[in-house]
């Protein structure tokens, strides 16, 4: 085969390599799969709407029948009964508002820590009982917490922490689910010759860990922030806490709202308040759910 042929077939080669993967999906096909994920948005999307809508309804058209999913006659009475019965209380509305958000808070960055500590030695670490390990992590995964209720209570107690902001945030930094999503992200993520050209530079595993590997795993960091914060932000910790200064808001608006027909439109007000926090924090690291679930395996 003479230069010349080499060179035409080597132009070949390379225009062929240029040219885009263009998908021999129709425009039909398109407008069909945009249907579908239009209607099944709308379908994910319609509890919170429905809560919204009934937050803004007044007493007689939150009980007509059948229920509607539009308001006729909006008001805001339901918030202002809900803001006036919480100034009514013996202890002050901002104190509980305190208590909810430095429990979910502190809870929620020190278990990303934690759970950050735990899962870089199992996921790029050489030791014996790793595999062991990694089992044990996922097997405690399948243990509902009414499971694991009475054991915990029994922890606590011993511990003299019953009725302290520690009985609220200790419980939840002993969960797998953070290690074992912040590993699996870890395993693919972070290839080992960056590490171990990172070592061979004079670098330590604390400075590789902050430098390198924390940046490295943002993406499940945020998620997993979505899942603890929310996680934090719902819980009572009505077993543990028994001074009134120290409960947390889901507690008292759960009481406010548990007075029967009357508190109706209250107790509507009360699940959009609820739910405005951990939709937040989703808006703000939603780019980032995506990406972990793609490394670390999970659907």
């Amino acid at each position: 085969m003479s230069s010349l042929q080499l060179f035409f077939k080597s132009l070949i080669y390379e225009k062929k390599a240029r040219k885009k993967v263009m998908l021999s999906r129709s425009k039909a096909g398109n407008a069909a799969i945009f249907i579908f994920l239009a209607l099944l948005s709308m379908f994910m999307i319609l509890p919170m709407v429905y809560s919204v809508v009934q937050s803004l309804k007044p007493i007689d058209e939150i009980f007509a029948y059948p229920p509607k999913f539009y308001v006729r006659h909006p008001t805001a009475d339901n918030f202002i009964q809900l803001f006036k019965l919480a100034g009514n209380l013996w202890i002050p509305f901002s104190r509980y508002l305190f208590n909810s958000v430095f429990v979910s808070v502190v809870g929620t960055g020190l278990y990303v820590i934690i759970a950050s500590l735990a899962a870089y030695p199992l996921a790029k670490g050489k030791f014996r009982g790793s595999a062991v390990i990694s089992q044990i992590i996922v097997l405690a995964m399948l243990f509902r917490p009414e499971v694991t209720s009475v054991p915990q209570y029994i922890v606590i107690a011993k511990l003299g922490i019953i009725d302290t902001y520690a009985s609220m945030i200790l419980p939840c930094l002993a969960g797998t689910m953070g290690i074992y999503l912040i590993k699996q992200f870890m395993t693919t993520a972070i290839p080992d010759s960056t590490l171990e050209a990172a070592r061979i530079d004079g670098a330590g595993e604390y400075r590789i860990f902050f430098k390198i590997v924390m940046p490295s795993v943002r993406p499940a960091i945020m998620t997993l922030i979505i899942f603890t914060f929310q996680s934090m932000w719902n819980g009572t910790g009505t077993s543990y806490i028994f001074t009134e200064s120290l409960k947390q808001l889901p507690s008292v608006l759960s009481s406010i709202s548990a007075g029967g027909i009357a508190r109706a439109g209250a107790s509507a007000a009360v699940s959009v308040i609820m739910m405005i926090p951990p939709i937040a924090v989703f808006l703000y690291s939603q780019s980032s759910v995506m990406e972990t679930m793609t490394h670390s395996g999970l659907k």
